[in-house]
């Protein structure tokens, strides 16, 4: 307890099970190892055509969570180089869909519209943010990566990054509650906590 507030932190490893989406709620932390998959705007967009048309998808991603990033280049040494959050609401337009084909959990930054709160609900899945300016940090959690898909798109292509304890924060999750709606004074603690290097 700080401040009053209650900040419930999960040490999850993936695939996240459905039984592990449903005990998250708004406000927890999530300390995530395992497999994540790296997409933005342009490689979304190609998914979600497929999916219309009722094409497979490139990579399997049911019961995936996919990062809503792009790497800078690596330094010599580096597995990657510095990776920040896009702002999730770039991925709006994509979200339900994805959800819907199967997958559990987004991860990006700042607020989302109704459409993915409603579709987290429906689908029993979550919303992640992770705080950005901690590119530096986030990338240190990152432990291997590989082009999996779309490698024509550069810094867009789908990426599969093997992560250790990736700091993250539920923002909407399976009940559709609305971290930045209802319970912004969790986000700011937490914002705060990490910046003070305790996650």
């Amino acid at each position: 307890m700080k401040g009053g507030i209650r900040l419930p932190e999960y040490r999850l490893q993936t695939p996240i099970t459905k039984e592990d989406i449903k005990k998250l709620k708004i406000g927890d932390t999530v300390l995530l190892t395992g497999t994540i998959f790296m997409a933005r705007d342009a490689a979304h967009k190609r998914m979600v055509e497929l999916l219309e048309n009722n094409k497979p998808l490139p990579v399997e991603l049911k019961g995936e969570v996919i990062f809503y990033a792009g790497p800078c280049p690596p330094k010599p040494g580096q597995v990657i180089g510095p990776v920040a959050p896009t702002t999730a609401f770039r991925m709006d337009p994509y979200a339900p869909a994805m959800y819907e084909y199967g997958v559990v959990g987004t991860i990006g930054k700042g607020p989302r519209r109704d459409m993915v709160k409603d579709a987290c609900k429906k689908h029993g899945a979550v919303s992640f943010a992770a705080i950005g300016g901690l590119s530096t940090i986030l990338s240190r959690r990152v432990k291997a990566v590989q082009v999996v898909a779309y490698e024509d798109l550069g810094p867009e292509a789908i990426r599969r990054l093997e992560v250790q304890d990736f700091p993250l924060l539920v923002a909407y999750d399976s009940n559709g509650d609305d971290l930045y709606q209802q319970e912004i004074a969790k986000y700011e603690n937490f914002k705060q906590k990490t910046n003070k290097g305790a996650v």
